[in-house]
């Protein structure tokens, strides 16, 4: 569940009240295999020719290119996991349990084929371990931001500038991975969570110092009445499409054996 509250300021993340901004502000070099969608969201490429995303940023999308290290690389096709189904927008409104439960089931990831092999920048690992939970996780993104006393600032777009930072994983459960918007004495230094334009964009931890993909960011955890929910706060809660659980899909389609929703 995504909403828009954000600052005409082009950044990203949303952030801790009292650390100044410039601090989350990082060149594009720190993590090269960030891919930008078209207007926001983001991927991250595992292969020279893949680019692994969550569906929900590319279901029902005319995807003809994305950008890599800055150059425009054209996209030959788009394949979505067949366990993906869009949210009904009635669940949008009102309790979010029902949205919640829902969301829950749904295997929300896709994959990107490149029409042409990246050969300018590294892939990026992917983990596929269990260890994930409880390590120190890094985020990456160029979507809205805000802090987290008063959530996203209003008019806040979601493709900015890329900022990083840092939060603690709480927990694993199957294909997710749970992050949760610390405050006080469990907040890291640069504490944060994804923002609106953030989704797709990688989470990370570092195995034996190299940076490796544990996750891509997907979505907000709400409980109560959507209308009146705190989102993008402190303490809030956000579920993260876990690549280790996917990692057998994912080898299947860059194979080819596994291609069965292609949507271009």
């Amino acid at each position: 569940m995504i909403v828009v509250l954000g600052c005409a300021e082009a950044r990203a993340i949303i952030m801790r009240h009292d650390v100044p901004e410039e601090k989350y502000r990082v060149d594009a070099s720190v993590f090269p295999a960030l891919v930008d969608l078209p207007r926001e969201g983001h991927g991250v490429l595992v292969a020279p020719f893949w680019v692994v995303t969550v569906a929900r940023e590319v279901a029902g999308r005319d995807i003809k290119e994305v950008t890599i290290n800055g150059v425009a690389r054209p996209v030959a096709k788009v394949v979505i996991h067949p366990g993906y189904k869009e949210t009904p927008k009635s669940l949008y409104t009102g309790d979010a349990a029902p949205l919640m439960t829902f969301e829950r089931d749904v295997d929300d990831i896709a994959m990107i084929e490149l029409k042409d092999e990246v050969t300018d920048v590294q892939p990026a690992v992917m983990y596929r371990g269990d260890g994930e939970a409880k390590e120190v996780a890094e985020i990456l993104g160029k979507g809205s931001t805000g802090n987290g006393y008063v959530g996203e600032y209003p008019g806040s777009p979601r493709r900015g500038t890329l900022h990083r930072a840092y939060t603690r994983i709480e927990a694993t459960d199957g294909r997710w991975l749970k992050l949760q918007f610390h405050t006080k004495r469990e907040a890291e230094p640069l504490e944060g969570m994804p923002g609106n334009g953030d989704e797709g964009g990688p989470v990370l931890i570092k195995v034996h110092g190299t940076p490796v993909l544990v996750a891509l960011m997907c979505r907000d955890y709400a409980i109560g009445d959507l209308a009146s929910y705190p989102f993008f706060h402190y303490d809030g809660e956000t579920y993260n499409t876990r690549i280790s659980y996917y990692a057998p899909w994912i080898d299947g389609v860059m194979a080819g054996s596994d291609t069965d929703k292609v949507t271009q």
